[in-house]
């Protein structure tokens, strides 16, 4: 296979990177240091839903497959891109914005939304208390299409108010959808209404949650 156009669809993980307020901040430091200790490591701290990352049944269902769980090959597949890059703040994304791509969609597919909200990253009330989200419609919808995953560039599918998240999430997770949040989406995408996507999270035993590269790409041929 010949890879024609490849996209990194990741978010950076830095030292106090922007993430969901109610979790600690990433921790990056030094362990060792090549001019003390002959080479230089790397200590991590991190909630396993901050940057880039998906999540799995165990995150909302206790007896439900963790990541280390979750086959491999189901975070690999043909994605469609949602163009959603004019949405205002804290909107809904609901039926209305997703059904001009009913033709498009298949089962099996994993979908892209794009909002805009990986190029907004930072500390800012937009960026972490005022994402864009998937509505309780919108994400009924795709679940009714049977879709096997679903990506967004804000920092959650759920949105930042309470009781704007819970249900989205049981329903994608309780019907085994595996959802990847926080990536960075683009408007390269929009080049080609569907691509190859992989996402490749940490294989985490007894966590709902892992961060990991997510990538797409066009093949020749």
């Amino acid at each position: 296979m010949k890879i024609k156009k490849l996209l990194d669809l990741s978010q950076t993980f830095y030292h106090n990177n922007p993430g969901y307020l109610h979790y600690g901040l990433t921790e990056i430091n030094y362990e060792t240091l090549k001019a003390k200790d002959g080479y230089t490591s790397e200590r991590i701290t991190l909630n396993t839903h901050t940057s880039t990352h998906v999540d799995a049944p165990y995150h909302h269902f206790p007896n439900g497959k963790t990541i280390a769980q979750t086959p491999i090959e189901s975070y690999i597949g043909s994605a469609v891109v949602i163009d959603l890059f004019d949405i205002e703040a804290h909107t809904a994304i609901g039926v209305e914005h997703l059904e001009p791509y009913a033709d498009k969609i298949k089962e099996g597919d994993i979908i892209l939304l794009c909002t805009g909200w990986g190029y907004k990253r930072n500390w800012t009330t937009e960026y972490v208390d005022n994402w864009p989200y998937l509505g309780i419609d919108g994400a009924q919808w795709l679940h009714d299409r049977k879709v096997k995953g679903i990506a967004i560039d804000s920092l959650s599918i759920g949105g930042p108010r309470d009781g704007e998240g819970l249900e989205q999430h049981e329903l994608l997770l309780g019907a085994e959808i595996w959802l990847a949040e926080e990536l960075f989406l683009p408007k390269e995408l929009l080049e080609y209404d569907r691509w190859d996507f992989m996402f490749l999270p940490l294989k985490l035993e007894g966590c709902g949650g892992a961060p990991g590269r997510a990538i797409a790409f066009i093949s020749e041929g």
